[in-house]
This record gives C-alpha cells, sequence and structure tokens, in this order.
C-alpha cells in the first residue's frame, strides 16, 4: 500500500514575488489561475523547493530572495503516512540555508531528498529535447534519487571523485609532471561510484520504457511508436578499461572524457530523435507521458505517491489532449495535483466532468 504525501498549508515570506502569503489546499487537485506573471509558477517552485530543498527554476538560491530584502522563507504543513511533517526552508543572503523537519535541522541536505518526492512538468522540460545530455542526466539522477538514498551519495561521491581527478589532470599539465599512482587512486574512486550508478540507471530505463509508452499512448491517442533509449560508454567496455585508454587523452585535454558524465537518455519518435521528427503538440506530449512515467515509477519503488505540479502544460494542447490528462491525474493512482492556468472557466469544466475534489485558488498581483 503506497503512503500518501499530502501538502495542506504552504506559507512564503519574500520569496521571488511575494512579500507574505498564506495558502491552504484540498487533498486532491489545486488550481492556481490567474494571468501571467502573478506568481502561479511560483508557488509550484515553492512547493518543489520543500521537497528538494532546491528551486526547480534557479538554482542560485540568494536570486529567489524578493527583490530588496535579504531573506527568504518556505513552510509548508504536510500529511505524510497519516502524520504531520512540518518542513521549514529559510535563506539569508551570506549565510547557509537552513533546512528544518519538525524543528530539528539538517545536518545534510541530502538526508531530506525523498521524504516528500515530487515530480513537476513545466514549460522547462522543452530543454530535455532541446538541450545537452546534462539536462537528461539530472532526470535520471532527479527520479532515481527520490527513490533510493543510495543512489544519491553514490551520484554525489561520483561528482566529487570527478572534480578532484580533474583538478590533478590541470594540475599535471600546469607542474609537466605525471603520477600515474596518483591518479589512479581518484579512477579507483570512480569505478567505484560509477558502476553503482550504472547498474541503477540500467534498471530504471528498462523499467520505465513500457510505462512511458502506455503514458503516450493514453494521452495522445495516437499509434506513434516511442521509444528511450539509455546511451552509456560503460555498454561497450568495463570502466577501468575505458578510464585506462582514455589517459593520453585525459591528459591532452585536463579533464575526465570517458565516464557516467557522459551518459544520455535519448527520446526518439518511429526511429528518429523527437527533437527533429516530433511536432510541438507530439513533443509536449512526450514530456508529459516521460514525467508521469517517472511519477509511477517513483510510485512503484519509493511506495510513496508523489506531489505532482503541472504547470502551464496545456498550451499548444487541443481539448481532447487536456481532457485526457487531466482524467488521468483524477485517477486513484495520482495523489495531490497542482496545476497553474490562466483560465478559470476551462479548466473547472474540465474538473467538474471529473467528479473530483478540487479546488481553485486565484493568484493575483
Amino acid at each position: 500500500m503506497n503512503i500518501h504525501c499530502r501538502l495542506n498549508t504552504l506559507s512564503l515570506v519574500n520569496f521571488k514575488n511575494y512579500d507574505q502569503a498564506d495558502f491552504r489546499f484540498c487533498p486532491k487537485i489545486n488550481c492556481l489561475v490567474g494571468d501571467n506573471g502573478t506568481g502561479k509558477t511560483n508557488v509550484l517552485d515553492a512547493i518543489y523547493y520543500l521537497s528538494m530543498t532546491k528551486s526547480c527554476l534557479n538554482p542560485a538560491d540568494s536570486q529567489n530572495i524578493r527583490y530588496n530584502n535579504d531573506f527568504f522563507v518556505i513552510q509548508g504543513e504536510y500529511d505524510r503516512k497519516g502524520e504531520p511533517e512540518t518542513i521549514y526552508c529559510g535563506m539569508k543572503r551570506g549565510q547557509k540555508k537552513i533546512f528544518r523537519r519538525n524543528r530539528k535541522d539538517y545536518s545534510r541536505l541530502s538526508e531530506h531528498v525523498g521524504l516528500l518526492p515530487v515530480v513537476m512538468v513545466s514549460p522547462a522540460d522543452d530543454q530535455l529535447i532541446t538541450g545537452g545530455s546534462e539536462e537528461r542526466r539530472k532526470l535520471m539522477n532527479e527520479v532515481i534519487s527520490q527513490y533510493d538514498h543510495n543512489y544519491l551519495l553514490h551520484i554525489m561521491q561520483y561528482n566529487r571523485a570527478l572534480e578532484q581527478r580533474n583538478a590533478l589532470l590541470k594540475s599535471f599539465a600546469e607542474n609537466r609532471r605525471f603520477d600515474a599512482e596518483v591518479l589512479e587512486v581518484w579512477n579507483n574512486q570512480l569505478i567505484t561510484c560509477g558502476n553503482n550508478v550504472y547498474e541503477y540507471r540500467t534498471k530504471y530505463s528498462k523499467e520505465l520504457i513500457p510505462v512511458f509508452q502506455q503514458y503516450y499512448g493514453k494521452i495522445s491517442g495516437g499509434s506513434e511508436n516511442v521509444e528511450l533509449v539509455y546511451r552509456s560508454q560503460l555498454q561497450e567496455k568495463d570502466f577501468a578499461t575505458l578510464l585506462r585508454e582514455s589517459t593520453e587523452k585525459d591528459r591532452l585535454f585536463q579533464f575526465t572524457t570517458t565516464g557516467l558524465h557522459k551518459d544520455d537518455l535519448l527520446l526518439q519518435m518511429d526511429g528518429y530523435p523527437i527533437k527533429k521528427s516530433g511536432s510541438q503538440g507530439q513533443q509536449k506530449t512526450f514530456l508529459v507521458a516521460l514525467k508521469f512515467a517517472n511519477f509511477e515509477f517513483i510510485r512503484r519503488h519509493g511506495n510513496i505517491t508523489s506531489i505532482l505540479l503541472l504547470d502551464d502544460i496545456f498550451d499548444k494542447f487541443d481539448a481532447q489532449r487536456v481532457s485526457r490528462i487531466i482524467q488521468l491525474v483524477a485517477g486513484e493512482q495520482f495523489g495531490q495535483i497542482f496545476i497553474t492556468d490562466t483560465g478559470r472557466e476551462h479548466i473547472e469544466r474540465i474538473l467538474q466532468d471529473t467528479e473530483c475534489e478540487y479546488k481553485v485558488t486565484i493568484i493575483e498581483n
């Protein structure tokens, strides 16, 4: 049986465009309606922040402080497994960010990730299609780390080892000396962490593909053949061999040219990249289906129902696809949903047809 995670109230102080604001939400579908620029997305980003300890849209914490202020505060009152949870995030310029669970400070922010899982669908997801492989690795990391804390530790250790190895390669070039034994120390750390990350990503991609294809079919109603293909250099050779064979190249370029930081998740339709072969509507359907599949993946493995954030996703969708998406999220397998939109009437009309509990909140300047 899955644990439900629900946000009951949210308080913001000096967060982005909000001076001070308090929200109360219903357990199922919450619609935030208002004109563009009023701050609907910022509410969703605050919810994301309380789950992932960072903004989905702006990685620099200090830039989320309201203009001409010195700090921001986000606080949420949750219901998790029938028990109340109070999560607090405070950030002051020039100081370390503070995260608290039930008034107790976290010593490491990574300890919090996965407690209140969240999946966000937003216009920024276009970068998964148009951007480089780093965007798609971020997606894999975000999803897997929310259901398995060990993965998060492995990827953090891998990135630290990678940073140290790259610094060593640069030092070798600057000092015109090379120490194979010292390099081997960081090789071994990369190999240990990298092999673990590779196993997680392989399992993730294999399980995700059929779920993703099912969701795409449900939303599109079409017959396109869509695929996700995991690509890693470790599929060709073991990591130790890759590092050994790339040593001279790494010394020349002064950074590590092979490894898990080169992985990619190819997004394809009918055998071609969705970036080239898909229409805007097909691309958007692809992204929504991919995020819904990730939601299902966390639910199965973490035994917890994530909070789902749908930010302005109905643009470029016809009425039928909008209706199919709402019907899907109104189902029992989905928990608490947050939706932003500019038009109250059409979204409320679709919600009324679902006979699902919902609440509409008007966001104004």
